[in-house]
């Protein structure tokens, strides 16, 4: 496969595993929002997703090595991952939501930032579920270079993100309150997940 190929791959569904609305960004918006610290927490944000991702690719590759059956099982785990995350997306594209910012007008210090930056980062157990265990398994059908591509486009999506929202959140804000662009967004990331799925099912039926 060539490596652009790959590393879009890998951007793609980092991007898909990030964008969905959690914790992590919803403190970032809302920090960002009220111009604090926001483009110091998305540099923490954005490293601490990288480091998780490259604990995953290259300690699941290792570990598949060690035990080269248990590739099979982790793509399957990946493919009803992406399955059931992708209908989730898709019902949730059925719901009328919104994000709102935070009404309080609290004044947050860098500390006080990073220690809740930490907290939404790492006490998350699906940070760990989407970086180490699908990533990292999904990594593990890569050898050598193109196992590198796939992690710069997956470390790539976090920085893309984390600084696009610190960014631009001044003029995302109203795409989040807006139901229909939820709507829309919920849609295209279960398209992302069911595609991904479909890729890894192409390459279980070539294993």
């Amino acid at each position: 496969m060539h490596t652009s190929l790959i590393f879009i791959n890998g951007l793609a569904l980092s991007i898909g595993l990030i964008v969905a609305i959690g914790a992590q960004n919803a403190f970032l918006l809302n920090r960002a929002l009220r111009n604090q610290h926001q483009y110091i927490l998305a540099l923490f944000c954005s490293i601490t997703d990288a480091s998780l991702i490259c604990l995953g690719i290259f300690g699941m590759g290792s570990l598949v090595k060690a035990h080269p059956n248990l590739l099979l099982w982790v793509t399957l785990g990946g493919v009803m991952f992406l399955l059931v995350y992708g209908a989730i997306a898709f019902k949730s594209a059925t719901n009328s939501h919104a994000m709102k910012a935070d009404s309080s007008q609290s004044e947050y210090s860098l500390i006080k930032a990073l220690t809740v930056a930490a907290s939404v980062s790492l006490l998350n157990p699906h940070a760990y579920l989407d970086t180490v265990v699908l990533l990292g398994g999904i990594s593990s059908q890569y050898e050598g270079s193109e196992k590198l591509w796939f992690g710069f486009g997956a470390v790539s999506a976090s920085f893309i993100w984390f600084f696009g929202l610190a960014y631009g959140a001044r003029w995302l804000m109203p795409f989040f309150q807006n139901t229909k662009s939820w709507r829309v967004l919920d849609f295209l990331i279960g398209v992302i997940m069911w595609v991904i799925a479909m890729g890894l099912i192409v390459n279980i039926a070539a294993m």
